[in-house]
């Protein structure tokens, strides 16, 4: 992938759309949801502070974060689905 984030932002690789329910029904194509969990591919270097120092993203690369449905802007590179999230849309980082 040669995609290189800028300032704060992250490249999340989606994780796959649940196939189906915890009670074992199948779901169609049309009612699966939109994922909001991935692993983190590339991080940028940082958001520059009002004082002009870099400050450096809380995230790293191979980190597994949960993100907010309707944040950051949907890529898809050689046939992978990435998300590119501000580091302020990460909800949280599974440990």
């Amino acid at each position: 992938m040669k995609l290189k984030p800028l300032n704060d932002r992250i490249v999340v690789q989606q994780s796959a759309a649940e196939e189906k329910t915890k009670s074992g029904i199948l779901l169609p194509d049309a009612a699966k949801e939109k994922p909001t969990k991935g692993k983190v591919v590339a991080v940028g270097p940082g958001r520059v502070d009002d004082h002009g120092k870099r400050t450096e993203v809380a995230v790293k690369k191979g980190d597994e974060v949960y993100y907010g449905k309707y944040s950051g802007t949907e890529v898809e590179i050689d046939g992978q689905k990435f998300v590119i999230l501000r580091e302020s849309d990460v909800l949280g980082v599974l440990e």
